[in-house]
């Protein structure tokens, strides 16, 4: 079993700078990420990693501003966001899947976090 938990989200003015965390316990866990949904917007991938750590891969509307690492020896993995946009707020999904190598289709991650809100105000 799997279990997939973030943390980090909340309430942050527009140019400022949150960190996400999420913890995927279990040894089906290889490569990672986050999606993101606001309302009345489909999902989307905001960035991913492939399990060595070494390749990931942004949304262009993220680019420069997000960074994404992870720390196997803690099962971790880390979104840090800087400069938030308005634009930026939505319910953050951390995502673990099989691969080892860097995957952007939701439908290649099995295990899905609860999600955690972000909320960026103008």
């Amino acid at each position: 079993q799997v279990q997939v938990v973030e943390s980090g989200g909340g309430l942050v003015q527009a140019g400022g700078s949150l960190r996400l965390s999420c913890t995927a316990s279990g040894t089906l866990v290889r490569g990672m990420g986050w999606f993101r949904q606001a309302p009345g917007k489909e999902r989307e991938l905001v960035a991913a990693i492939n399990y060595s750590g070494d390749t990931s891969t942004y949304t262009d509307s993220v680019k420069g501003r997000f960074t994404i690492s992870r720390d196997n020896e803690k099962n971790t993995i880390y979104l840090q966001m800087n400069s938030l946009k308005p634009e930026d707020t939505a319910v953050y999904y951390c995502v673990a899947g099989r691969y080892l190598t860097v995957r952007t289709s939701p439908t290649h991650y099995d295990f899905w976090g609860q999600g955690t809100q972000v909320t960026v105000s103008s």
